[in-house]
């Protein structure tokens, strides 16, 4: 039992006091050990620089990280180089030393995939503000311009400013560390060192071909069609431009910028056309729109590769619909090098670039073989002197010369009605005395009531019926003749 010394009284207090003291001690413990582990921390940081944020480093072999919007502000910080390379994916198979030979000038690629053109500008305003730019390649994607991209995180802006206050962001940004330690995994894996020269490029390690297109191109063609109506408006796409890419032509008029389309295969603008016309028709007005624009700097050219069909038909050079190979990206570089006039767009050819890509768009059909073919289909005396392909923006080929269009277009081309039995999915031609009926999926037809055999169904696909183009046209009264002008190039003439 516990008896108080009656010649001491016990404080009311002493308790309280004593657990308030070691409060405090925990506290000031806890504070030092916090702002000792942050300067340790920020030390790391600092000397480590994961990011090469502040500095090259001199004294081990650089590691890069594959996150290039984080990795590339401290290449165009701390790096030798005179010419850069801004754009999406389309830009990561640049091998510099090639762009080097090709133009002259030691590059720096800071291509950043998936990116925006609000990114782009950040990185580009970065390095040119570092004074050693003299030049800038620039792949300039269409999608670039649009105000939202899925699948990306925040940007770090943190890393693109001076503003040392707010570097708190990378040091204690633990994908800073982890993106140091994968790294560094990736260089002890391979046994090589990492270099500059193949950073961010995929050619390696990818598969290209013709199987793997095609197949890409059944698969988009379903998926873009969910893409409809949610197109940024053409305004919103010009406005980016304006916001984005001019201030840096008006900022550095002694900076030669070549800017470049991205020769995708002709099946992208092919899915376009077909599913997602919008974005079809407003990239179309955006080149010829764009290059008003480019055209006011004297430091600016521009290049169009979307219709160098040697490279667009050659899927085997390509991974999906999009995406080609290493070399073609040589072929790009070479191109502009030595100012290639195929490919420079002037104001005396700018409209021709685009009729020219919309006439391969409107002529190329997917072949039973696999192969792409080009028909031309014409209609003499129906408009034009020299009449062009008619622009269906559907086809397929099942075989023998024979292609499925559109009803709806073509009857408005053939100058016959059309009506459609919904009950019975019928289509019914009327051209002139003459009437023809044909139901989605049968070889069956009828011209006014006699029966007649197809050698291919009308069918239903993507909110269209597609009927045979030279069995309606004949049905209704008309000849074709085929015409072949090249290898799986054709031209279908159709005459009264």
């Amino acid at each position: 039992m516990f008896v108080s010394d009656p010649k001491r009284p016990l404080r009311a207090d002493a308790r309280p006091v004593r657990r308030s003291r070691r409060y405090k001690r925990t506290l000031l413990v806890f504070l030092a050990s916090s702002l000792l582990f942050s300067a340790v921390v920020m030390l790391t940081a600092f000397i480590v620089d994961p990011l090469q944020h502040y500095r090259k480093p001199t004294l081990y072999s650089p590691i890069y990280s594959t996150e290039q919007r984080y990795q590339n502000p401290g290449l165009a910080r701390n790096y030798d180089y005179d010419t850069i390379i801004i754009g999406t994916s389309m830009t990561e198979n640049f091998v510099p030393s090639e762009v080097d030979k090709a133009l002259g000038g030691k590059t720096l690629k800071l291509s950043m995939r998936g990116s925006l053109a609000f990114e782009q500008y950040e990185i580009a305003r970065l390095a040119l503000s570092t004074g050693k730019v003299k030049q800038v390649l620039w792949g300039l994607d269409y999608f670039a311009l649009k105000s939202t991209q899925e699948n990306q995180g925040p940007f770090p802006y943190y890393l693109y400013d001076d503003n040392f206050w707010n570097d708190y962001k990378y040091w204690f940004n633990e994908s800073t560390y982890e993106q140091a330690v994968k790294g560094l995994y990736r260089q002890l894996k391979t046994g090589n060192k990492q270099s500059l020269e193949y950073l961010y490029n995929w050619d390696w390690s990818s598969t290209f071909g013709k199987e793997l297109v095609l197949k890409n191109y059944r698969k988009v063609q379903v998926m873009e069609a969910a893409y409809g109506g949610k197109e940024d408006s053409l305004e919103s796409v010009k406005a980016s431009f304006e916001r984005y890419i001019v201030p840096l032509l008006q900022n550095n008029p002694d900076v030669k910028f070549m800017f470049y389309y991205p020769p995708y295969s002709i099946l992208r603008h092919v899915v376009w056309q077909q599913t997602n016309p919008e974005r079809y028709e407003n990239q179309m007005a955006m080149k010829t729109w764009m290059f008003e624009k480019f055209n006011a700097y004297p430091n600016v050219s521009v290049y169009d590769f979307q219709a160098e069909s040697e490279w667009t038909y050659n899927l085997d050079l390509y991974k999906d619909l999009s995406h080609h190979s290493q070399e073609v990206n040589t072929w790009i570089a070479e191109a502009i090098g030595r100012n290639d006039a195929k490919y420079r767009v002037t104001p005396d050819n700018v409209d021709d670039t685009v009729s020219l890509l919309r006439r391969q768009v409107d002529e190329t059909v997917v072949g039973p073989d696999g192969e792409l073919h080009r028909f031309r289909v014409s209609l003499p005396g129906a408009g034009d002197a020299e009449p062009g392909t008619a622009p269906f923006t559907r086809k397929e080929m099942p075989g023998d010369g024979e292609l499925l269009v559109p009803a709806k277009e073509l009857a408005a081309y053939l100058g016959a009605v059309l009506e459609w039995d919904q009950a019975t999915r019928t289509l019914r031609f009327k051209r002139g005395a003459v009437v023809l009926e044909m139901a989605a999926g049968s070889t069956e037809a009828r011209v006014n009531g006699k029966a007649r055999q197809t050698a291919y169904a009308p069918v239903l696909t993507g909110g269209k019926t597609l009927t045979p183009l030279r069995f309606t046209a004949e049905a209704l009264g008309l000849n074709t003749e085929i015409q072949e002008l090249g290898e799986r190039t054709h031209s279908i003439v159709i005459k009264p």
